[in-house]
């Protein structure tokens, strides 16, 4: 985006149909002060790049008489359901008193006739104003086939049908729009979870600010039984929280003096002091709302294939209904009345409604119900690849271990003191950054051994072998046992192995382990279930990967890993498979980004919601397996819709050959579809597990 060129993002209401935001679209990007737009129709916003009055905005938008309302302002009222569909309910009613005519009088009278011009009118104007406009910039889309096939009945005295064409598309329109706003609430809820205020601590007291007035290094007051309105760190207290807003946990997490809390979460029982670490727009929660609403614009290659095949199948029926409407008449002597109904009902009948919506609707379904159980999905094009995937590779630590290793063993050899060899190995550890490091420390501590006085010269720390220090003219190293033959039986157990060495003689060994998570062997054995292969990426010798993964049935083990090993590991496997990464979205990052799609294990961080394309928010890697499931799902829907939507197209086409087709058959077919469609996509809000 150029220097100077403000981009601001709008909430819409009104779109009916995926189409007529297109339209809504194309007419910002004419409005002469705008560089660009691009509608998010899943998340029913625009975001405009230049220089657009709301008026303007809504003036492009006249045509769905859609409502623009500044994206960090407060939701616009719900309309009620008789002001929202008043003219569909007017025209209804027009139109069934001229079928009570019909009836009662025996035929079609010129009172009849009016009844269903004033339902044709009423129920259809905005219709006509856009399905003409359209037709003079050569635009086809549904609103242009159904102007063409409603004048067109109304020239050959089909007034009745042309009414019940009206109606029953607006009754489309207003299914199609409803459907979509469902979908849409798994959105909007996580919208509403923090609160709009914060109780601010003040030299003179307390106060209620709005969140967008609060500043780092605020104290918020957080009294039990409150939701918190901003990230920020327990500076008095402890409570128990419930984050199921962000990590989908069930039950509440105990936080203590020192604990990350996050906006959007219930506190428990405890009274809470919490310094604020982060603005409004920049809280966990915020980003997760903003990340899912970019997901719901990222087209999934389904929608791609709907997008570019209605791109070419509106003017297809275009032509397909002119050819029914002449070539019967022109060349084989049939009536011209009777062939111009056929062609007009195949112009009803081609509207692509259901089509349009069999993927957006399940997309956006699927997004926003993973959302909400915290998997954060980045969009359509990750959540086909999640159920395509055939491999998932796993880090060990911090994924299917707790990420917090400790010291189950500790050896001296040769009469070294325990204290001594101790306090040297903690003050190597302390210089290094390595996650079995703070091992060694807590263990030192535990022992209460002081390893700060202790002087260490040329200190040097190499990935995958360890650490070297000098002490008092003498070498250390601290690493791998390599052929170390007292290794071996604590590497069966599943330990990792350091061993310490003084001038190459060695002085200590250390046995760490680090917790495997209570439920990784349940999340593996559902995946296997499922078909999955399993995968597991480690820095660890080989004896002790395999003994770990024997224990959680891991089917194949890549061990001995350099950060970059793991990224050739992955490419390994995906020579043969799509493979998914999981790891904790940090050291993993080059195997994430190299994965078919890349899964961050969470705990509501940043680094998660920035990396890879997928977030397990919860850490808890029993939320793969519904993932996994939630996606094979949706993927099964959108196919099951297209090929529902084309098949009953195609029926109904059929039926032009014995000339059986008609204006009702057409639009109950064209409704009946799209409802269906619809009912199918929302289907996905409901999947639990």
């Amino acid at each position: 985006m150029e220097m100077g060129i403000e981009e601001k993002t709008y909430r819409i209401d009104g779109f009916s149909c995926a189409n007529c935001a297109k339209t809504f679209e194309k007419n910002v990007k004419d409005i002469s002060s705008v560089e660009d737009a691009a509608v998010n129709f899943g998340a029913s916003q625009i975001t405009i790049t230049g220089d657009a009055s709301v008026q303007q905005i809504e003036k492009a938008g006249a045509f769905e008489n859609l409502k623009v309302v500044d994206k960090n302002r407060p939701e616009p009222e719900k309309t009620s359901f008789l002001k929202k569909h008043r003219e569909v309910l007017i025209s209804a009613v027009f139109m069934l008193a001229g079928f009570s005519l019909v009836i009662a009088g025996g035929g079609q009278t010129w009172t009849a006739t009016g009844l269903f011009l004033a339902s044709i009118l009423i129920g259809g104007h905005r219709m006509f104003l856009t399905g003409i406009t359209n037709l003079t910039k050569l635009r086809f889309d549904m609103k242009t086939l159904m102007t063409i096939a409603v004048i067109g009945a109304s020239l050959i005295g089909e007034w009745p049908e042309a009414a019940v064409v009206v109606v029953l598309f607006a009754v489309s329109e207003s299914l199609e729009k409803y459907s979509m706003e469902k979908a849409r609430e798994s959105i909007q809820s996580l919208m509403n979870i923090a609160p709009g205020t914060a109780v601010i601590k003040t030299t003179s007291g307390t106060k209620t600010v709005p969140v967008e007035e609060v500043e780092i290094g605020d104290m918020m007051v957080i009294k039990p039984g409150d939701k918190l309105s901003m990230d920020g760190i327990i500076r008095y207290g402890s409570t128990d929280i419930n984050q199921a807003a962000i990590t989908g946990e069930s039950l509440p997490v105990a936080k203590l003096t020192g604990d990350e809390v996050f906006a959007g979460t219930l506190n428990g029982s405890g009274y809470l002091e919490v310094e604020v670490t982060k603005h409004n727009e920049d809280t966990t929660l915020s980003k997760i709302i903003r990340l899912v609403e970019e997901a719901q614009g990222k087209r999934a290659p389904a929608q791609h294939f709907v997008d570019q095949f209605a791109k070419y199948y509106t003017p297809a029926i275009m032509a397909a209904a002119l050819l029914v409407a002449v070539i019967p008449p022109l060349f084989f002597g049939a009536r011209w009345d009777g062939w111009v109904y056929q062609g007009l009902a195949v112009l009803v009948v081609g509207c692509p409604c259901a089509l349009v919506i069999s993927t957006p609707i399940a997309i956006v379904s699927a997004i926003g119900n993973a959302a909400n159980k915290g998997v954060l999905i980045k969009g359509g094009v990750y959540l086909e690849k999640i159920g395509q995937s055939r491999t998932i590779a796993f880090d060990k630590t911090g994924t299917l271990t707790e990420g917090q290793p400790h010291v189950t063993d500790f050896v001296t050899y040769d009469d070294e003191k325990e204290e001594s060899v101790l306090s040297i190995a903690a003050a190597l550890e302390s210089r290094s950054g390595h996650p079995l490091a703070s091992s060694i420390l807590e263990y030192a501590d535990s022992k209460n051994i002081d390893h700060t006085a202790l002087h260490i010269e040329d200190f040097k720390s190499e990935t995958g072998t360890g650490l070297i220090g000098c002490v008092d003219d003498r070498t250390y190293t601290i690493g791998k046992p390599e052929n170390f033959e007292d290794a071996a039986f604590y590497q069966a157990e599943g330990k990792t192995v350091m061993v310490m060495k003084e001038d190459g003689r060695v002085i200590g060994l250390f046995a760490v382990m680090d917790q495997l998570r209570d439920s990784s062997r349940e999340a593996v054995e559902k995946l296997h279930n499922m078909g999955i292969k399993t995968a597991m990426l480690t820095g660890d010798n080989q004896k002790t990967a395999g003994a770990i993964a024997k224990s959680l049935g891991i089917d194949e083990v890549f061990a001995e890993l350099m950060p970059e090993d793991k990224l050739d590991a992955v490419k390994t496997m995906k020579a043969e498979n799509k493979v998914a990464m999981v790891g904790d979205g940090i050291n993993d990052a080059p195997a994430l980004a190299t994965a078919d799609i890349g899964i961050a294990m969470g705990k509501g961080t940043d680094t998660a919601l920035e990396t890879a394309d997928a977030a397990l928010m919860g850490n808890d890697i029993r939320q793969l397996p519904f993932t996994v499931g939630l996606s094979r799902r949706t993927l099964r829907i959108i196919k099951a819709n297209i090929t529902f939507s084309l098949v009953i197209k195609l029926i109904a086409l059929l039926l032009v050959i014995p000339g059986w087709l008609t204006l009702w058959i057409a639009i109950l077919s064209d409704i009946g579809a799209t409802l269906i469609v619809a009912l199918n996509g929302m289907r996905l809000l409901r999947i639990k597990e």
